[in-house]
């Protein structure tokens, strides 16, 4: 094994902002929390990352098991915020529903609302999800009276930076996360 190091950026919004929430196109439909969805956004959690980047900085996202688990460990939380969790589902004529977007929100002990996991299917990006989810969470956030939203976002993925920050999140620090990864023979 070899320790690789990942730069991770930790982004801020300011909740005196807000984020236009776009339409969703025909098929889209978004599902406030409920604990009888958590299989729906493990689901969208694991199709989200499993052959991304994040996989391999965070494990238990690359296994579908694993993001029940940290579903189930994201929604017991003291601090989780279910008006700040979401799920986005897609269903068409001839098409099975499918669980495309997942979003969910923490209250962290200094009052900073913590986006956990923005997941978009591979499929289903570019149509607008990511800043729905985002939205949505904001809001959610905004209705307990929280002041700033922070999220952290690996620094190779420049397409979820780019939506970040296009709807106000600011880079406010640089952070690196040690994984053990296996060496290649």
């Amino acid at each position: 094994m070899s320790i690789t190091f990942f730069k991770r950026y930790r982004m801020h919004f300011d909740l005196s902002q807000s984020i236009e929430e776009p339409s969703l196109d025909a098929g889209y439909a978004i599902w406030s929390w409920k604990p009888s969805l958590l299989e729906e956004h493990a689901d969208a959690k694991f199709e989200s990352f499993r052959a991304e980047l994040d996989s391999a900085v965070f494990p238990c996202l690359g296994d579908r098991a694993s993001c029940t688990r940290l579903m189930r460990e994201i929604s017991s939380r003291a601090g989780f915020v279910a008006p700040a969790t979401w799920l986005i589902t897609f269903e068409a004529p001839g098409v099975e529903m499918e669980n495309c977007a997942t979003i969910q929100g923490l209250c962290e002990k200094d009052g900073i609302g913590s986006i956990q996991n923005v997941g978009v299917t591979p499929a289903h990006r570019g149509n607008g999800l990511g800043t729905v989810l985002l939205a949505r969470a904001i809001e959610g956030f905004r209705k307990l009276g929280l002041r700033t939203a922070s999220l952290e976002v690996t620094a190779e993925n420049a397409g979820a930076i780019k939506l970040y920050q296009r709807v106000g999140f600011e880079i406010v620090r640089t952070v690196y996360k040690s994984v053990e990864l296996p060496v290649a023979s």
